[in-house]
């Protein structure tokens, strides 16, 4: 399983994705263009030394990304019917963000298998990109098998 960041534009929430990647053992890619480089100190700030545990992979565009992906794409988007606890995960699914300012651009809803949405209540209209990306990867997890049960660290 895999977390993709679509043309990501706030460095401290791809910081804390590529985080939560690390610690649930999940890679996580970032797709262009993006509104920061990858060297930007809040990115490193908010993934702190858990940078260097995590699987991160860059890609220039969306196409780029296409040509070299395996297993189905499942985008996380306010736009959907399908919630996250509805949907059906397997274990090579990447779990599809789009940027914090406009969500995901159209080639990539018309690109993606399935899209999904958190359960909110009326009026509420979208989660931080991090705490949507970590709902649905526990969710993810939970249902293949795939959540890491060490021990806990001293």
């Amino acid at each position: 399983m895999r977390i993709a960041l679509c043309q990501p534009d706030i460095p401290q929430n791809a910081g804390a994705i590529l985080r939560l990647g690390a610690c649930f053992g999940t890679g996580v890619d970032l797709i262009g263009p993006m509104g920061f480089v990858v060297t930007d100190k809040r990115l490193r700030r908010a993934g702190m030394d858990y940078l260097d545990l995590a699987d991160m992979r860059q890609f220039p565009s969306f196409k780029a990304y296409v040509a070299q992906i395996e297993g189905r794409m499942v985008l996380l988007t306010t736009k959907a019917v399908s919630t996250v606890h509805e949907f059906q995960f397997q274990p090579d699914d990447v779990l599809v963000m789009g940027s914090e300012s406009v969500g995901a651009p159209p080639e990539v809803h018309a690109s993606v298998d399935a899209a999904i949405r958190l359960p909110m209540r009326p009026g509420a209209r979208s989660l931080n990109v991090a705490l949507a990306a970590a709902i649905a990867l526990g969710e993810a997890l939970r249902q293949t098998g795939g959540l890491p049960f060490g021990l806990p660290a001293d």
